[in-house]
């Protein structure tokens, strides 16, 4: 899974994916391609 800076260049790869939040982070999700599949957002600090 590819962590990137930027998912709304990688939304534009292909048709079928789709940006989700989960966490506290974004994921583009591809059922047909998961190959597709990207995170953005770190890890939050216990404080």
């Amino acid at each position: 899974m590819k962590c990137s800076n930027s998912l709304r260049s990688l939304k534009k790869r292909h048709k079928d994916c789709q940006i989700v939040r989960r966490r506290g982070r974004v994921y583009v999700i591809n059922k047909t391609n998961p190959k597709f599949k990207a995170r953005q957002g770190g890890c939050k600090k216990k404080g």
